[in-house]
């Protein structure tokens, strides 16, 4: 037979889920860096990016002659302050999106379990398709191969674990007063 405390001890290491606390921390840090980026872009969009670029090629010592500085200034010269602004707004919009989805699983709101499911899901095929287009040895097939690792980790375990980290609070409360009253515990 087991101990009262061992028995508490049992349920509080039930309920904590560390899995759970890092996928709020990615989708919480993903979420502010989100902003942090939105606030940037936002913050850029009346400036003069070319002289921008050169200020920060000059600022690392970096070439501005060299072909790739010369093609990446052309291509910064094109952005218009419009764009910037529109890049904004949806980086913040996916920001919130990102927030929110990191704020109900704290909570263990069963929808933002879904929802977590299927943002990651979404990501999956186009992580697919720039893994076919990367090459095998480059650094950029390994970081999207391990942001595909992550996202289908957290398809797979949120989907597997749903029922266990997300009860309804009317599910959990039947439960303890049946224990009470099973144990003699209930209160008058």
């Amino acid at each position: 037979m087991t101990s009262p405390s061992a028995s508490t001890e049992t349920k509080f290491f039930k309920k904590r889920a560390p899995t759970l606390y890092v996928i709020i921390a990615i989708k919480l840090f993903k979420g502010i860096g989100l902003l942090l980026l939105a606030a940037s872009a936002y913050s850029l969009s009346d400036n003069n990016l070319p002289e921008d670029f050169r200020h920060v090629l000059e600022f690392f010592h970096l070439d501005p002659e060299k072909k790739f500085f010369t093609d990446l200034a052309n291509k910064v010269a094109d952005i218009t302050p419009a764009n910037l602004i529109w890049l904004a707004r949806g980086t913040v919009l996916y920001s919130l999106f990102s927030l929110v989805e990191g704020i109900g699983l704290m909570f263990r709101i069963s929808w933002a379990g879904w929802l977590a499911i299927g943002e990651s899901l979404f990501f999956i095929p186009i992580e697919m398709h720039e893994l076919m287009h990367q090459k095998l040895w480059s650094k950029g097939f390994y970081v999207v191969l391990v942001v595909l690792v992550i996202n289908a980790f957290i398809v797979w375990y949120l989907f597997q674990n749903r029922h266990r980290l997300f009860r309804h609070h009317h599910s959990s409360h039947g439960s303890s007063s049946a224990e009470n009253a099973g144990s003699g515990l209930a209160k008058d």
